[in-house]
């Protein structure tokens, strides 16, 4: 489906998008989610899995603030979504950082997320090579990126989607990149974790690739609306979730390379 598609078929449906998320993050996913045109859920205890996966259009997992409880609502989650056939986004915030953090992303990885959403270095890192990230920060360019992306689509059967100042989505096979957005964007936290909750909502409208690539021509086309009209990252965070929902789907075709 083209993105314009995507982003109209979205709008009309607005799926459940249950967004197991990090507490930096909560917020601003649930309002771009909600900008966007559908409806975030901010579920994440294991005693809930079974009542409320099975109902949700998609399952988002970003493990930015890992603990061990949440962490047995992200499996739990993850293999109710994989058994219902309900599509899964994994973001591995800086899954380098620790041994712990590791072997989760890892074994997360292991259970084949429809969507792999990272920013350079996060996805070097998850394909075993060694990066320059710095805690949930790239210090990697996204074109070094690009083969480590390819390598984990074909392993793991999952599309994989590199965020930065050109976004770059591949599931193995075919690729684009996306370009656009503001560089105002890195200095606004959790505009990336929320991007994942978007991507759920996208996942749960269309095939994974095509979603993976609707989100991040929506984010772009956002991102640089948003721009025009802020005067640093504190109005531009206002300005962007204004701008996720003027998005028209027309919008989106004029950022994609293929």
């Amino acid at each position: 489906m083209a993105p314009q598609h995507l982003l109209a078929a979205l709008r009309e449906q607005n799926p459940l998008v249950q967004c197991i998320t990090n507490y930096v993050a909560m917020n601003a996913a649930a309002n771009v989610v909600l900008a966007a045109g559908a409806s975030p859920a901010m579920v994440h205890a294991s005693e809930e899995i079974a009542e409320f996966t099975p109902i949700c259009g998609a399952l988002t997992i970003n493990i930015g603030t890992l603990s061990a409880p949440w962490t047995a609502g992200m499996f739990a989650a993850a293999k109710t979504a994989n058994d219902k056939n309900i599509p899964w986004v994994l973001d591995p915030v800086a899954h380098f950082i620790s041994t712990y953090r590791k072997g989760v992303a890892q074994d997360l990885l292991a259970l084949r997320p429809t969507i792999l959403r990272g920013n350079a270095s996060e996805i070097l890192a998850m394909a075993g090579a060694v990066g320059a990230g710095k805690g949930a920060d790239s210090g990697d360019s996204v074109d070094a990126s690009e083969d480590a992306a390819r390598a984990i689509a074909k392993a793991h059967g999952s599309v994989v989607a590199v965020t930065g100042p050109v976004d770059f989505v591949t599931d193995g096979t075919q690729s684009a990149k996306v370009t656009g957005g503001s560089d105002i964007m890195p200095k606004v936290t959790a505009l990336g974790c929320a991007q994942t909750a978007l991507m759920g909502a996208y996942a749960a409208t269309g095939p994974a690739f095509d979603a993976a690539l609707a989100t991040l021509a929506h984010y772009k086309v956002a991102g640089t609306m948003a721009a025009q009209q802020a005067k640093g990252p504190g109005s531009f965070q206002v300005h962007f979730f204004d701008a996720l929902s003027a998005v028209q789907p027309d919008d989106l075709s004029h950022v994609i390379l293929s």
